[in-house]
């Protein structure tokens, strides 16, 4: 959509086109309402709002709210940046106005809004409010992906309201692009590498069952908790080898390795299912190929919920790693097996795998690339 906008000579989104791009990312729904006009009354009097199934409507005015803007813009060094700030200082808050570099992560985003003294007179009010705390934090984090992955778009603003027992407001937004003279390779580039977003597909499993298989995220750590609580001794003394404590597993430096990775050297693919009913999100399996130091071989690791073994996840996650492997240049992928696991020592060699066995030790796998 944004090519076919530059292309018509235009640099700004119309109306239809902002809500379309926004919706994309999820951004108007993160917030409770969102407003869709002006009270003729006055200019600053709320009058039409969406509110969200459960609300009830309530009469708002801006002045009653604490009024943020979001924004992104270019920095000659930096690339893109993403800011935070009011619109007007707030009362005891010295700092407002807080800066990023996209993509954020959950603790990125709150540490942006409390940088901004934002947070403070938030709790110190309802809970409803408190509440928008939560959503300015994946809201946030929802614009950073957007600025991220959308190359072509040099500005962007958007005005927020947060008003006591009512919530999150979205009352303006702003889209600027580059214009049409501005080639692929004159965009600035990103400081941190972005979500590789080419990685994320959907899949079923051989009961039918739709998941979703994607790159780890730095917010996916309570997901990775959760599923560690599902595995059974046997599984997880499959993959690391012997017993280990769900405590160990679970430890915040331990996740903190694996969920914040270097795309360029690592790679961790979950498989992730979407209750259809509640929404509710949780990881089946994952799968991680990582870079050896001062080598090009990569190691691979598969670690499969005891409830969905025997669904072609571990099958499924290989080939895809295996892949991807080859897109970095791999040249060769390792790994150790326990004699045990029977089940991996069948799989690995349908892919091309050399299995190199001990007398006393883990079988060592190797595929040449």
């Amino acid at each position: 959509m944004l090519q076919t906008v530059r292309a018509t000579g235009r640099t700004r989104l119309i109306t239809n086109e902002l809500e379309q791009l926004l919706a994309t990312y999820s951004i108007v729904a993160m917030a409770i309402q969102s407003v869709t006009g002006l009270d003729p009354r006055g200019d600053d009097s709320i009058s039409a709002v969406e509110y969200a199934p459960g609300t009830t409507q309530q009469d708002a005015t801006i002045d009653e709210g604490y009024e943020l803007i979001i924004g992104s813009y270019v920095d000659r060094q930096c690339g893109p940046v993403l800011s935070l700030r009011a619109d007007r200082p707030l009362p005891g808050v010295f700092q407002d106005r807080a800066l990023a570099l996209p993509p954020l992560t959950t603790g990125m985003a709150r540490r942006m809004v409390e940088r901004t003294g934002i947070a403070a007179m938030l709790t110190e009010t309802d809970d409803c409010t408190r509440r928008s705390l939560e959503t300015l934090d994946q809201l946030l984090i929802c614009v950073s992906q957007l600025i991220a992955e959308q190359r072509w778009i040099k500005e962007l603003l958007l005005r927020l309201l947060v008003v006591p027992q009512v919530g999150l407001l979205v009352l303006d937004a702003q889209v600027v692009l580059y214009d049409a003279a501005v080639q692929a390779d004159d965009l600035p580039a990103l400081a941190i590498r972005p979500y590789p977003v080419q990685y994320v597909t959907e899949w079923m499993l051989r009961d039918g069952t739709p998941v979703t298989i994607r790159p780890i995220r730095p917010e996916d750590e309570p997901l990775m908790v959760r599923f560690h609580e599902t595995l059974s001794e046997q599984t997880v003394e499959l993959r690391y080898f012997g017993p280990q404590k769900l405590s160990q597993r679970v430890a915040p430096e331990q996740l903190l390795r694996i969920r914040c990775v270097d795309y360029d050297r690592e790679m961790v693919l979950l498989v992730e299912q979407r209750d259809p009913i509640t929404g509710e999100r949780a990881i089946l399996g994952l799968g991680c190929l990582i870079k050896l130091h001062r080598s090009n071989d990569a190691e691979v690791g598969l670690l499969v919920g005891d409830a969905w073994q025997g669904q072609g996840i571990g099958s499924e996650l290989l080939r895809r790693l295996i892949q991807i492997g080859h897109d970095k240049g791999v040249a060769r992928i390792i790994g150790e097996v326990l004699p045990d696991n029977q089940v991996m020592l069948r799989i690995l060699p349908r892919f091309g795998f050399q299995l190199h066995r001990s007398m006393t030790g883990p079988v060592q796998v190797v595929l040449v690339l």
